[in-house]
Parts: C-alpha cells; structure tokens; sequence
C-alpha cells in the first residue's frame, strides 16, 4: 500500500491534511467538483483552477458509455483529453448502475443491464469497472460496490455490504498503473454495527484510501449525520477519508467536523443552472424578483470572477429569465468558488484549533435566512 496522505492537524475530530498524488499535494480538506462525461459541466480547465479546485471526479460508468474507455486511452488518458493538468478520482459507476432499478439484475459476479444509450445488454463487472478506470488513467479509482438505497431492510443492507466485499477483493486485486491509488467502499446503511464491522474488512484490504458510500440516499440527514459521527472515527487515521457524494455546505461542515477529508456533490454545479448560488448567509434564489433592480454582486467580500468583475445579481436574474448560456458559466464559477473557500476556511480553522467555533458561527449564519 502507496502512503498517499499525511496528516498535519488535528482539532477535536477535524484534520487538516496533505494529500498527495503524482507530483501534486492537495490540501485536505477538499471538495472535488464533479466532471461526469469529462468536463465540469459550463467551465473550463482554467475556470476550474482559478476557483480553487485541483481535483475534479470523472464518473466511470458514463464515460464507459460515451465517447468510451478505448478512446479517452487513444488520447493519452482522461488528463490529456480533456485537458486538465490537475488530479483525477473515477467514482466507479457503482451508484449509477443500481440506479436502474428497472434495467438490472445484480449477482455475485456484477450486474446485467440494459445501457441507457442504445439498449444493449452490458454486464458490469469489478473487473470491468477496473479495467475501465486503469484506462482512464485517473489517480485515484474507486472499486465497485453495492450501494443499497436509504430506505433498505438490514437484511437487504448486509447482503449488499457481503457483495462489496467480495468486490473489493477482486479490485484490490487487478493490477492498476503505477501512479494509480485505489480507495474501498464502506456500505452498511444507518446501521452502527454493520458500518463498523464492514470498515474492519474493507480497511484490511489496505487501500490507500478509505470512503463511507451509502449515504445521503434518502435517509433522513439526522441520520447520517449521526452514522458521521459514530463511525468516522474508526476508519484508519493515516489514510484519507472520503464522504461519497455529499453535499450541501452544512453536509460538508459537519463531515469535516467528524473528521472527513474528502467530498464530491454535484449541487454547487446543478443548483447554479437551477438559479440557486450559495453565499454564507443561505441560498440566493436569482430568479425571486427581488434581485430584479439589485446591482450587489451575488456575495459582499466574494473575490470569484463573477462576484469581482462586477455582475450584478440584477443582471444575472436577466440572463437567467432569458435562458443565455453566459448565466451558466458565471453562476457555476460563483458556487465553485464558494465550495473551495468554504473547505479552504475549514482547513485554516482546523490548523489554528478554532474550528468547532468556526462551526458554529457557519450554521448559524447560513440557516438564519433565506433570499
């Protein structure tokens, strides 16, 4: 097993960290904007660095798809086709396989199903999903797992954690390139128990990083707020922790409060098109008519582009009524920039031991109104 963290500081469960992969060193902790087909969805490369971000997602499955695996290889690997000189994580399509609940048949061996584009049958394989991400060349490869929905039995739950399991072997197994890192999966729903049993076998797999999938799949947020805290503390401490999928910047606080250092979302991303941009008092919902004669940028103090080249929250209602492409760029670059000053935030709490007041003070401004 590669030694790809280290960590620097620790305040009450809170780490600040260095991850490193290839010949970068990402400060944790770290928000990774999500790239499913390859690209962060309205930005460039460059736009993706200028607000902070040196480690994006690809999505295996869906790149698997479209263009192909066999292609982005031809190109050199994801890096080079799309351009992107900073780090890779490939989700292993795992989520989005088993979100076709109407297409699948799942066995010990993987998953059958129909692809979404051309209706041919695919069978889903940990060997496949490795495969794949070996050709993608990404810098961390996530390996397949069952991942069951919130609502499932313990008894649906167990049978998924035993299938993620077996899964896990035959990825830790197959041979990756060499800059390649390969994080397990830990399932076991909101049950306590199950979560700590499956950390003590995944864990023993000695992957180079460790991720808690599973949640935020439609259990209550009390809820996984509460497996957070009971179970993060018992994933290796030398080794980074990844909250799969997750979530709104309370999500993000909390996690990190319980010592995550890892996260990915598509919402800074999805809600900028939906109209909704984030600052530290709450949600802006650009479309109100309120912001219709508003010439305030869409944060005080915000240095993103958008913010600090002077386009007003009344402009922006306009280009987003209007449907113009302009508003998708410049709202994405705005909730992009505000999820890597917000973990960025975190991280100089966590090393001048404030955080817990740091905390603090973020909830109870973001919740204290709308707008």
């Amino acid at each position: 097993m590669k030694r790809i963290y280290e960590l620097h500081k620790t305040d009450g469960h809170a780490r600040a960290g260095i991850l490193k992969l290839r010949n970068l060193e990402i400060q944790t902790p770290v928000f990774m904007p999500v790239g499913t087909y390859g690209s962060v969805k309205a930005l460039s490369p460059d736009d993706i660095q200028q607000a902070g971000a040196h480690l994006i997602l690809g999505n295996t499955f869906h790149l698997s798809q479209r263009p192909g695996y066999e292609l982005v290889e031809q190109f050199g690997g994801l890096h080079d086709f799309m351009n992107w000189p900073g780090a890779i994580l490939t989700d292993s399509g795992g989520f989005q396989v088993f979100s076709l609940a109407q297409l699948r048949k799942i066995t010990d061996e993987g998953v059958r199903f129909r692809a979404p584009i051309d209706g041919s049958w695919i069978q889903y394989t940990p060997h496949y999903a490795m495969e794949v991400q070996r050709a993608l060349g990404s810098d961390i490869a996530m390996v397949l797992d069952q991942c069951p929905p919130g609502t499932a039995s313990r008894t649906e739950v167990e049978k998924a954690m035993r299938r993620t399991t077996l899964w896990a072997k035959i990825c830790r197994d197959f041979e990756m390139k060499p800059h390649q890192n390969v994080f397990g999966i830990v399932q076991g729903g909101i049950y306590t128990d199950l979560r700590l049993r499956h950390i003590e076998e995944i864990c023993a797999m000695d992957f180079e990083g460790c991720a808690l999938g599973g949640l935020s799949v439609g259990e209550p947020i009390p809820e996984m707020y509460r497996i957070l805290e009971e179970v993060t503390g018992s994933l290796p401490a030398d080794r980074p922790r990844y909250l799969m999928g997750v979530g709104t910047p309370l999500d993000i606080v909390t996690g990190i409060l319980h010592g995550i250092d890892m996260f990915d979302c598509v919402m800074p991303t999805r809600n900028a098109r939906n109209g909704q941009l984030f600052t530290w008092d709450g949600v802006v919902r650009i479309s109100n008519a309120v912001h219709r004669d508003s010439k305030a940028p869409i944060m005080e103090g915000c240095d993103c582009y958008t913010c600090r080249s002077g386009y007003s929250r009344g402009y922006l209602r306009h280009l987003y009524k209007a449907k113009e492409l302009l508003y998708y760029r410049l709202a994405t670059i705005h909730n992009v920039h505000f999820y890597m000053t917000l973990v960025r935030k975190a991280r100089a709490a966590i090393m001048e031991g404030r955080y817990s007041a740091f905390y603090r003070d973020f909830v109870d401004r973001y919740t204290r109104r709308g707008n």
